[in-house]
């Protein structure tokens, strides 16, 4: 057993798409993994592999509960903290909600870890940070405002962490993730991801509803290249790469209709008449924005980073998942 075998890692969220993905990685390289979730998004099937794993252990509560968090945080050398409410429709219906997770449970997650003295605190920051800037690519140094509550929350995860890094030494590093997508990712609920949900409607020969014209653009990208980012920016010993924030992307744009586009040709290929289904576009949604690139260069030049995934290759290892586990 390698010296980082005997590692613990503590992943918030881990029931979820992102986190039960994560779960599974580091398992596969026999770290001990402890998973944090209370279930609101979460689901129970993305952990059904892993609950007779020795070297997994589950918690059930919830990081608004800071008692919770420094019992979760026991032993533990890494916190990938992934736990959060995401989406921008959600957050401008409750904001109350998405702030009392996104931003106090964030806060109780960082006075856990400094306590129990965490080697590092990688966390899932998002690219709604960029707000209503306009440059493209998108560089980590230059933001604009936001423009949901989701987005606000975000940021000032950011701003929590700089601090706790100024102030107690605790080693942080936000990932601000682009449009992740891939296996485990919820098709279902009202705040359901964009492509899961085009996925399952697609396969029913349902017209999936497209906001706006199609032509609004994203660097979508794949779960690997994110599982990638999180390993890189944990196992980092360069002191120079902590304490800021990386774009966690492709590097790449596509349109909304070429995303369509490309997911109707794959999921022709087992089932032909989807090729057929017809489009529907309706208004805008409010708080998104119209262009989304990442400059990755940061990460690439610091971390290492190099995304095996551009969007098709990640889609048809997608569409091949939804295929087998959804389909029936």
């Amino acid at each position: 057993m390698t010296e980082n075998n005997k590692k613990k890692i503590l992943i918030t969220g881990g029931a979820g798409f992102i986190g039960s993905n994560l779960c599974e990685y580091f398992l596969s390289k026999e770290y001990n993994v402890i998973c944090l979730d209370n279930f609101a998004t979460g689901h129970r099937h993305n952990l059904k592999d892993f609950i007779g794993n020795d070297n997994f252990r589950l918690i059930e509560g919830d990081i608004r509960n800071l008692d919770t968090c420094q019992q979760a945080v026991q032993g533990v050398d890494y916190v990938l903290h992934q736990a959060a409410l995401g989406s921008v429709p959600r957050s401008i219906n409750d904001p109350i909600t998405s702030n009392d997770v996104n931003v106090s449970g964030f806060l109780n997650m960082l006075v856990a870890s400094r306590d129990a003295n965490v080697k590092r605190f990688v966390y899932a920051a998002s690219s709604s940070t960029y707000g209503d800037s306009v440059g493209l690519p998108k560089v980590e140094d230059l933001i604009g405002k936001p423009l949901s509550p989701y987005a606000i929350t975000k940021y000032v995860n950011e701003l929590y962490a700089e601090i706790f890094s100024r102030t107690y030494g605790l080693e942080t590093i936000g990932l601000r993730y682009f449009n992740v997508f891939g296996r485990k990712q919820d098709p279902n609920g009202a705040y359901a991801a964009v492509i899961p949900k085009f996925v399952m409607q697609l396969m029913r020969h349902e017209s999936p509803k497209i906001n706006g014209d199609g032509n609004y653009s994203r660097d979508f990208t794949y779960i690997d290249n994110v599982i990638q980012m999180n390993e890189l920016a944990m196992t980092i010993e360069n002191s120079e790469a902590v304490n800021t924030v990386y774009n966690t992307a492709y590097g790449d744009t596509n349109t909304l209709n070429d995303l369509i586009g490309y997911l109707k040709a794959f999921l022709a290929d087992y089932d032909p008449k989807i090729a057929d289904v017809v489009i529907e576009y309706g208004p805008n949604r409010v708080g998104d924005i119209p262009h989304s690139l990442a400059s990755i260069d940061k990460a690439k030049a610091i971390l290492g980073y190099n995304p095996k995934f551009s969007l098709q290759e990640g889609l048809k290892e997608a569409v091949g998942w939804y295929w087998e586990n959804l389909s029936r």
